[in-house]
């Protein structure tokens, strides 16, 4: 089999034809990795990468067993490559150190239900792993093991520590603090909702770099100057309103429909910043997972 290239501009129609026939399992890919990576638009990221990453690897796959582990495993991969990028890399290889001795799997303390999940950011990357796949997605401790490159020993151990951390962990707070920004960022996001509002299309693309790229999740990713990007907004035949919006806990664009009641979300859109220019702009559009899977959404008020 001919290895596929990575796609430029619209995706390639075998990797979206891949992508289809693996629809039911999105939801929770996203949702195991949002929980991995503590955000609802990091978490909708990897799942594209390791999505293309499988792709490219599907002679590697035994047609003979079911995808969603093989999907999860790469998956899982991600997430571990994303927080060692994200200066954990000590924790991770902590969390990896398994005791000689397995102690008892016990019950899980607090139910793992939506309200709580996101408490396992609080763990170590493997016992976040292992808490995860067991008491939400209810893997075996044998497939657990598998997924995550451990031993059923190994697994056992990381759940005791992770449900016993848990089972002490204050209940979430209500309130999450406000993302943060510089100044000037802020001011230009701003500026990019102001001239989207505005239809002022030409006005918009004096923000972004001459190097920008732009992707559309499930549907184009290339250099923003060669992309239909905006002349697919600017001819639709209801207008979305564009709100410069906090997504759990990070900054985002959220599209709502012009006129409706209620206004409930139509796309999030993450607005990439580098001295004074978008540089890179990733629209979820095609990806009502990530909405749904969202805790919190709300207005960034601006600042004083």
């Amino acid at each position: 089999m001919e290895e596929p290239q990575a796609p430029a501009g619209r995706l390639d129609a075998r990797y979206r034809a891949f992508l289809e026939t693996i629809a039911t399992l999105r939801p929770k890919l996203h949702r195991y990795c949002a929980r991995m990576t503590g955000s609802t638009l990091d978490g909708e990221d990897v799942v594209q990468d390791a999505l293309f990453d499988a792709f490219r690897r599907l002679d590697t796959y035994d047609d003979s067993r079911p995808i969603g582990p093989w999907l999860f495993r790469i998956a899982h991969n991600r997430c571990i490559d994303f927080l060692r990028r994200r200066d954990v890399r000590a924790q991770a290889e902590d969390a990896a150190a398994e005791p000689a001795i397995t102690e008892a799997v016990d019950p899980p303390g607090p139910a793992l239900g939506r309200a709580v999940e996101h408490l396992v950011q609080h763990l170590p990357p493997k016992e976040r792993a292992c808490v995860l796949l067991k008491d939400v997605f209810d893997y075996t401790i044998e497939e657990i093991a598998d997924l995550t490159a451990s031993t059923p020993g190994g697994v056992k151990a990381a759940l005791h520590r992770g449900r016993g951390k848990l089972s002490i962990l204050p209940p979430p707070a209500a309130e999450r603090p406000a993302p943060v920004m510089s100044p000037d960022t802020e001011r230009l996001l701003r500026l990019y909702v102001e001239r989207f509002n505005q239809r002022d299309w030409d006005g918009l693309r004096a923000l972004i770099a001459a190097d920008a790229t732009v992707r559309v999740a499930d549907w184009f990713e290339g250099p923003m100057r060669e992309s239909p990007y905006f002349h697919r907004y600017a001819q639709l035949p209801v207008p979305l309103v564009a709100i410069l919006s906090e997504v759990d806990g990070q900054p985002a664009v959220v599209l709502r429909q012009e006129g409706a009641v209620p206004a409930e979300p139509r796309a999030f859109v993450r607005v990439s910043v580098e001295n004074g220019r978008v540089v890179h702009v990733t629209d979820y559009t095609h990806c009502p997972w990530v909405i749904a899977g969202a805790e919190h959404v709300s207005p960034m008020l601006a600042r004083a």
